[in-house]
């Protein structure tokens, strides 16, 4: 659970240490204190989209640290190199560049890594996800969420692509068969002017290197001729074969009187005999390099000839021929294009009828859990005041698509004998915060997510509604944290701890704090909530008896 938040230089908050407890954390406040100061700094821990604008005015940066207590043993932290504590302490400091530094337990991870984590820490509810709920494509999202289909969804979605893939592929050997004929020439134009080349792999490195060569060949001829007369000797000196000719000589004399420089002798002769080769092989060389006018003449116009082809088709000769090849691979599949689409046409109705037994199953799946969750939010909106609310999930059948053949739609009644209708047309904002609040509920038993935040899920809620809601609230607050930003008495009442968000100027600037308030500190900001600016002391009396009234109860 959410144990300590630390704000700094967030908005209108200066400084605030902020500490939670188990149970029904609720926060309290004018219009614009700050609540949602409160919930954009959880955000901003938790890995959502972080803005510049939330920086104080005159600071350089802003900075959150959350202190997470009994955080479960997650494969988050192994997975990403984070050591594991269940005591885990995460900050993020946001600078006016731009830049966000993350760290969980001290190690630094991205906003995408650290928005993995925090979905599984914290799950928020705004007043935007109440209007989720009019868009109809967002319940199936919501019904798979129930069913915890997730690895049917998979199997799905595995057939489905198989399926289009093979769809796809018929879709463009289909061509207009005048477009048709356009492509075919054009691939045999291409295949026959690179066939007519004749290339290989790797040619075109080959004749650079070869031209390199001839254009400097005057200067090898000087050089191999320089090095033969080092090795051979010229008309005035000795060379190298010759010395160690005559060195060898000698040494076969002293041999005739020591035996012990047999081994000596033997390294100079191996000598004598390798200079002597490299002296042949260097002449060769000399040889054979002739007149290259004509060769050189012979590899510019291959490598033109390359050049033209490179400018059309790939930057080597390699890719060129891989060009080429794939043109004949395209060209056999339109010459033969009937064929090929009769064979893939039996692969894909194989595939789809794979993809359609996938889509049917998880259309079962789909129907069964609708049951079921229809019956647990019926039985939920009873508890909020809705008792003779009928609820259902419509089901249209659909052609295959990515998420499978069905379309969901939520229905719902909210008077007796009047027909079930689409969400949108008959819920009020009243009935919409409580469908959501229900559908929360019903979800977080599944999702099991330690911490929820319920950001001014009571708009439009009012009288014996609005107790249901503090009611249901308080309930889910047994099994985990809840923290709830409220304008309604009868939630703030329920809370077993409770949070006053003001707002107060000094010296030209505007400071939001966050104050823990004790029994009398309570009554003040209840009797507040229920008789507005102007604090009687019949608005005391009604505070302080919710409060007894919660604590009797409790």
């Amino acid at each position: 659970m959410l144990s300590v938040l630390h704000i700094e230089n967030i908005a209108v908050i200066e400084r605030s240490d902020i500490s939670f407890d188990r149970g029904l954390n609720v926060l309290t406040g004018e219009t614009g204190a700050g609540k949602s100061i409160v919930i954009d700094a959880i955000s901003a821990i938790l890995g959502e989209r972080a803005y510049r604008d939330m920086i104080r005015t005159g600071e350089n940066k802003a900075s959150v640290r959350a202190v997470f207590t009994d955080v479960p043993m997650l494969a988050w932290f192994a997975s990403n190199g984070v050591e594991y504590d269940p005591e885990t302490v995460i900050s993020r400091e946001i600078f006016l560049d731009g830049r966000n530094i993350c760290r969980v337990n001290g190690t630094v991870v991205t906003v995408s890594i650290l928005r993995k984590l925090g979905i599984q820490l914290i799950n928020i509810h705004g007043q935007h996800d109440s209007a989720s709920l009019f868009d109809e494509s967002n319940h199936l999202t919501f019904l798979d969420d129930f069913a915890e289909n997730a690895s049917l969804r998979a199997a799905y979605a595995e057939k489905y692509e198989a399926a289009a893939r093979l769809q796809r592929e018929i879709e463009r050997l289909h061509l207009d068969e005048s477009e048709k004929l356009r492509r075919m020439e054009t691939l045999k134009y291409q295949i026959a002017e690179i066939s007519r080349a004749n290339l290989r792999a790797g040619e075109d490195e080959e004749l650079q290197a070869r031209r390199k060569v001839l254009q400097n060949s005057e200067k090898i001829s000087e050089a191999a001729h320089e090095a033969t007369e080092n090795l051979y000797g010229g008309e005035d000196t000795d060379g190298a074969a010759a010395l160690l000719s005559s060195a060898e000589a000698q040494l076969s004399r002293v041999l005739r009187y020591d035996d012990s420089a047999a081994e000596l002798y033997a390294r100079v002769k191996d000598l004598m005999y390798q200079v002597q080769d490299a002296a042949e092989e260097v002449r060769a060389y000399r040889d054979s390099l002739g007149d290259c006018a004509e060769e050189l003449e012979e590899v510019e116009a291959r490598l033109d000839t390359i050049h033209r082809l490179r400018r059309k088709y790939g930057a080597s000769c390699a890719d060129i021929l891989d060009y080429c090849a794939d043109a004949e691979r395209q060209l056999d599949e339109m010459t033969f294009a009937d064929e090929h689409i009769a064979q893939l046409k039996a692969k894909l109705q194989k595939a789809e009828a794979e993809a359609w037994d996938a889509a049917r199953a998880l259309r079962e799946n789909r129907r069964a859990a609708a049951v079921r969750m229809s019956a647990q939010l019926r039985t939920e909106l009873a508890e909020l005041d809705m008792p003779r609310v009928q609820f259902s999930c419509e089901f249209t059948e659909l052609p295959l698509s990515p998420t499978g053949a069905d379309a969901v739609a939520f229905y719902l009644s909210a008077n007796a004998g009047e027909a079930l209708k689409p969400l949108s047309k008959v819920a009020s904002g009243g009935e919409l915060a409580r469908i959501m609040l229900a559908m929360k509920n019903v979800l977080a038993q599944k999702d099991r997510i330690p911490t929820l935040i319920f950001d001014e899920v009571d708009t439009g809620v009012s009288g014996r509604a609005a107790q249901r809601v503090a009611e249901k609230l308080h309930s889910v607050a047994a099994n985990r944290q809840v923290l709830c930003v409220t304008h309604l008495p009868q939630i703030a009442a329920l809370g077993d701890t409770h949070l006053l968000i003001a707002k107060q100027e000094r010296n030209g600037r505007t400071y939001t704090t966050v104050t823990p308030l004790d029994h009398a500190g309570r009554v003040r900001e209840l009797a507040r909530i229920i008789g507005g600016a102007v604090i009687t002391e019949t608005t005391r009396k009604s505070a302080e008896e919710m409060l007894k009234a919660n604590e009797n109860e409790e």
